[in-house]
């Protein structure tokens, strides 16, 4: 069964909505319901990009000491 959900939007955001819509060739909920699909399967959100930048094992320190090193030619 489906659920209704209801949201204000600004009316610029409305018109860009319909005319993205349209471009697909569906309804604007369709659209709608599609883009929160995207949005919600999409792996890479900020945390989640975060964490697998601190898994790469890189270097990381004070900016100033990292430039430092790299200019001095031991980083």
């Amino acid at each position: 069964m489906s659920q209704r959900l209801q949201i204000l939007v600004s009316p610029g955001l409305d018109a860009r909505i319909r005319k993205a819509s349209q471009r697909h060739g569906v309804s604007k909920g369709e659209w709608v319901r599609q883009a929160i699909e995207r949005a919600l399967a999409e792996p890479d959100r900020p945390a989640d990009v975060l964490a697998r930048l601190g898994s790469l094992g890189a270097p990381t320190a004070d900016i100033d000491e990292m430039l430092a090193e790299i200019e001095s030619g031991r980083g």
